[in-house]
């Protein structure tokens, strides 16, 4: 009789243990819970009981038992009931919670500030006024920055769900020095970052950057106006004035990047250049190019290179007769 009475509480124990391990429970709701670093255990699992993602903390001590996992700290979303194995299994692969933004290649600090509102970490402006205000993270690279554009390096980022917007430009920031450290870019660096901010906006193909790169240098070393659309955009859309097209009296507004009114670079960066047009802007091609027209209608997407006037006017000729009959004109 004992041993019958014996075994069916060892049974009744096993069931017990199999229903919280196995049978799912949670949240009915969205539910963040926070791990501490170095959070024992028994710690870890009171947590979870008190926020309603296990039924009881023991079943998690018990699967941490069963397991030995190695449970990482950091923020967890819970929003629906899950056994009380998958939650241990999201704390040993460290699934933990956090708001992405991608940066595109060529991105400017206007498109980035929509991004990380849109991502929910706070406000366009909140953005906008750490990128103002935090230049001293590349004071030593670009003492003249007024801002950080050109130095937020293009890339996927993941940022806890209450991150601030100082913390957000600090990772970009700190991404861009890994990859100027790479690239070698010590000297001379707000001139390359703002080349390459310009070759970025013109051409998406990596192997016209150089040469785009050889004809604003090569324009430069003759004080000739770089003439490049992409920067009298950026000047119109720093003033709350572009309109999303290019038209004639756009171009002859007058603000400090208007390169068809200034000869010289703009002031700074107008956008954030990958590592190709990084890299391009470092070591530009040797040509005798003073001219190029972006060729979208080309198959490659290839652009057409002048040394004259007279040949780029050719080009663009053709270019413009190309997209008539495209019937993009």
């Amino acid at each position: 009789m004992v041993l019958l009475t014996l075994l069916l509480a060892v049974l009744a124990m096993g069931a017990t243990a199999y229903w919280l391990v196995r049978m799912p429970f949670g949240p009915g709701q969205e539910t963040f819970v926070t791990i501490a670093p170095k959070a024992s255990t028994a710690r870890i699992g009171r947590q979870l009981e008190a926020a309603g993602v296990v039924r009881s903390q023991y079943a998690f001590d018990l699967v941490r038992l069963w397991k030995h996992g190695t449970l990482h700290p950091g923020e967890y979303r819970f929003s629906a009931p899950e056994t009380v194995l998958e939650v241990y299994r999201r704390l040993v692969v460290g699934d933990i919670y956090a708001k992405t933004i991608v940066v595109p290649e060529g991105a400017n600090v206007y498109d980035i500030a929509a991004r990380f509102e849109q991502a929910g970490l706070g406000s366009r402006q909140d953005f906008l006024d750490a990128v103002r205000e935090q230049t001293a993270l590349i004071g030593d690279l670009d003492p003249s920055a007024k801002n950080l554009e050109g130095y937020l390096f293009p890339a996927t980022y993941r940022f806890p769900r209450k991150a601030k917007a100082e913390q957000v430009v600090a990772a970009m920031v700190r991404r861009f020095r890994q990859e100027a450290e790479v690239l070698g870019l010590k000297n001379n660096v707000h001139h390359v970052v703002t080349v390459a901010s310009l070759v970025e906006r013109e051409t998406a193909v990596s192997d016209d950057r150089p040469l785009i790169a050889s004809v604003f240098e090569n324009r430069l070393a003759k004080k000739m106006p770089l003439g490049t659309d992409p920067a009298v955009i950026y000047g119109l859309e720093r003033e709350s004035r572009w309109n999303g097209q290019l038209r004639s009296n756009e171009l002859a507004y007058d603000t400090p990047y208007n390169t068809y009114k200034h000869a010289g670079l703009p002031p700074g960066p107008i956008a954030n250049p990958g590592m190709s047009a990084l890299r391009a802007a470092v070591h530009p091609a040797q040509t005798g190019y003073y001219y190029f027209v972006a060729a979208g209608l080309n198959a490659q997407g290839r652009s057409l290179f002048a040394a004259t006037l007279e040949e780029h006017d050719r080009n663009v000729a053709g270019y413009r007769r190309a997209q008539k009959q495209a019937g993009l004109r």
